[in-house]
C-alpha cells in the first residue's frame, strides 16, 4: 500500500463543494483519505483570472500504481467540468495533482513524480506543511518546512477553513 499526496482545488463554480465532490470521487476511486490539511484561499498562479482558488492536500492509502492513479484523476477531472488548455494554466472547476506517492521518484515526459512545481508555489507548500512538515522531498532532500521558509512564491495564501 502506498501514501499518495495530491493537491486538489479549482477557481470556478461551488469551489468548496467541489473540494468535497473531489474527495469522494477520490475514496471511491483511488482509496482511503487518511489526511487532510486546511483549505487554503490563494489568487491563480501563472495565469490572470477574477476568481481565487480554494486548494486542499489530501494523502490517500492506494494499492494503485502510478499510471492507474494518474488516470482516475483524469476522469474525476472531466467529470467536474475540465477543460484541459494546451496553452498553459486556466481557469478550472477541479485540478488534481500528484504531489508525491511516498519517496517514490517518476521522470516520465508525462508523469514527474515529485511534482515538479512543488518548490515554487506557496499554496502548495501551506497545506503540505499542515500535513508534514518534516516530510523530506525526495528529490531536494529538503524538508517541507525548509522549503516554504525559501519558497521565492510570496503570493498572499490565507486559510479557508479548518478541518476539525
Amino acid at each position: 500500500m502506498s501514501n499518495v499526496v495530491l493537491l486538489i482545488g479549482g477557481n470556478i463554480g461551488d469551489k468548496f463543494e467541489n473540494i468535497t465532490i473531489a474527495k469522494n470521487s477520490i475514496i471511491s476511486d483511488i482509496g482511503k483519505i487518511s489526511k487532510e490539511s486546511a483549505i487554503y484561499e490563494s489568487k491563480p498562479w501563472g495565469f490572470e483570472h477574477n476568481q481565487n482558488f480554494l486548494n486542499q492536500v489530501v494523502v490517500v492509502s492506494t494499492y494503485l500504481l502510478p499510471y492507474e492513479i494518474l488516470n482516475r484523476i483524469h476522469i474525476i477531472e472531466n467529470k467536474m467540468g475540465r477543460k484541459r488548455n494546451k496553452t498553459g494554466y486556466s481557469a478550472r472547476p477541479m485540478d488534481i495533482d500528484i504531489l508525491f506517492i511516498d519517496d517514490m521518484i517518476v521522470d516520465k515526459p508525462d508523469l514527474k513524480i515529485p511534482h515538479i512545481e512543488i518548490p515554487n508555489r506557496r499554496f502548495t507548500l501551506l497545506p503540505l506543511s499542515d500535513i508534514d512538515e518534516d516530510f523530506i522531498h525526495p528529490v531536494l532532500n529538503k524538508t517541507i518546512k525548509y522549503l516554504l521558509q525559501n519558497c521565492s512564491d510570496k503570493s498572499d495564501v490565507k486559510i479557508y477553513f479548518i478541518n476539525k
